[in-house]
């Protein structure tokens, strides 16, 4: 019996990286999984890979998001767990020195994103008595990062949203958390070390930023959500979970 079984479970930003993570491992705990994402050909392979479906959709937009979320309820009858997970980095460079287009462009997804899928699955979840929602912000949330103003301001966002959302629908039996990892070894990650002049070097820096040996995995960040949405975490809302190994602890 797995901990997800006959539960609808929508991931944004689910063709790669973390949310492929997700996508898989709530798939092989029961769950039917309906994928997000703005590409296309990957986020509809692994749907029915995994014998769920797929909506292409741009989480910045609202009315997209909004018939993404009516899709998943017209297929399904209902949203169990919504994973709002799409989300971009965005340029680096100090404040005095960053666009305007760039703060609005990270903004929109990272912030504005999440917060339609809150909006457009609130209702859906109070109608059926219940739900969960998981947001993926980031340790730069919690511990801000200079040279990244707007991916840093947008995670913290997340964050104190998501514990606004858990404190107002408490009483719908609905709960609210966000993970947030440090720098995870995704394959977009393993490309670009590979591609520096001295690869080893590379990979040892970005593990020293841990206190555990290592770096953080997307199988990691995939255990860590599959506790959040199911029953083990029955009793826990408004949380930011670090996926960290001790970096914030520091």
């Amino acid at each position: 019996m797995g901990k997800l079984d006959g539960k609808i479970a929508v991931i944004t930003g689910g063709a790669s990286g973390i949310g492929r993570g997700m996508a898989e491992l709530f798939a092989s705990e029961g769950a039917t999984v309906f994928v997000s994402d703005i590409q296309e050909a990957e986020g509809k392979a692994l749907a029915d890979s995994l014998e769920g479906s797929f909506c292409a959709c741009d989480v910045s937009d609202p009315e997209a998001v909004e018939a993404m979320i009516q899709a998943a309820v017209d297929q399904y009858g209902r949203i169990d767990i919504l994973v709002n997970n799409a989300g971009i980095e965005g340029e680096q460079g100090v404040t005095a020195d960053s666009s305007l287009d760039n703060w609005r462009n990270v903004m929109s997804i990272n912030i504005d994103g999440v917060y339609h899928g809150m909006k457009y699955v609130l209702p859906v979840m109070i109608a059926q008595k219940g739900g969960v929602i998981l947001n993926t912000a980031s340790t730069v949330g919690l511990n801000a990062m200079g040279s990244l103003p707007a991916y840093s301001a947008s995670k913290a966002g997340v964050i104190h949203l998501s514990k606004s959302v858990a404190i107002e629908n408490a009483m719908h039996n609905i709960r609210c958390n966000s993970i947030c990892p440090s720098v995870v070894l995704t394959p977009l990650l393993e490309r670009f070390i590979e591609e520096t002049p001295d690869p080893a070097s590379a990979r040892a820096g970005f593990a020293a930023l841990n206190p555990l040996p290592g770096m953080v995995t997307i199988d990691a960040c995939a255990k860590a959500a599959l506790f959040l949405v199911s029953d083990d975490s029955a009793f826990i809302t408004g949380v930011a979970l670090p996926i960290d190994g001790g970096f914030t602890a520091r």
